[in-house]
């Protein structure tokens, strides 16, 4: 396989596209699903949770896996580069078990596949990439994001007993902040990436995903004050003492 950059121009330029529809779509309307899904309308025939999750976050970290493997001759440099590739599929290794393993209703995402695509065929680093500004910035704000994500996923498992149903105000880390500390987490790892491989289809994604999960984080924020008579009125809903 070989790259074609009018391919993943077309990919990136629709991803924008799709990003401002959803942004469009679900900035004034929460997307139906979590704590704001319609539980008088659910609709028949679903899949399992686990099934669903299996089908819709594997192939995010197995198709890069594979085309990575798969390539000929393999992708084993510059450095900056391998680790740029390790980086995304551990992203999406840490989602498939946490949602396989949790069962949780998260946000929506399109295929991945153009961005694991750049990496692997189209991108071009110097071998000194790893010490470059852009790698090294994007880095720290990658782990720093994920670092985030993580905690905060631990902190929202914490809150309910085994059994229970009932949502409970968050407490602790970024969430003393923002209520939407998960997916703030989420959106700096994504900015972060884009600038360590500084290219379109990370820029894209990272743009998808503030349209995506940003607007869901405002309406979290609304529905934990109408809720909660004492939820701390000096959080933000996305950036901490900004919005």
């Amino acid at each position: 396989m070989q790259c074609y950059p009018g391919l993943v121009l077309a990919l990136s330029s629709l991803l924008g596209a799709l990003a401002l529809l959803q942004l469009s779509l679900y900035l004034r309307v929460p997307s139906r699903y979590g704590k704001h899904e319609e539980r008088l309308c659910r609709p028949r025939g679903r899949l399992p949770a686990r099934c669903a999750w299996f089908l819709q976050e594997l192939p995010s970290f197995l198709v890069p896996a594979l085309l990575l493997a798969l390539r000929s001759p393999p992708r084993l440099e510059p450095l900056g580069c391998r680790l740029l590739c390790c980086l995304f599929c551990w992203h999406y290794f840490y989602r498939f078990l946490r949602n396989m393993l949790e069962c949780r209703k998260d946000h929506p995402n399109p295929s991945l596949e153009t961005e694991g695509y750049y990496l692997i065929y189209c991108a071009e680093y110097p071998n000194d990439w790893c010490t470059d500004i852009r790698f090294t910035s994007g880095l720290l704000l990658f782990l720093l994001g994920m670092g985030i994500n993580i905690h905060s996923d631990l902190l929202l498992r914490q809150l309910r007993k085994p059994g229970e149903v009932t949502y409970k105000i968050p407490q602790g880390g970024l969430f003393t902040y923002v209520s939407g500390a998960n997916y703030f987490g989420e959106i700096v790892e994504w900015f972060g990436f884009a600038i360590a491989t500084w290219s379109l289809p990370a820029f894209a994604f990272a743009f998808f995903t503030l349209c995506c999960i940003g607007p869901r984080a405002y309406h979290h924020h609304r529905y934990y004050l109408k809720t909660f008579t004492d939820y701390p009125k000096s959080r933000k809903a996305l950036i901490p003492f900004v919005f």
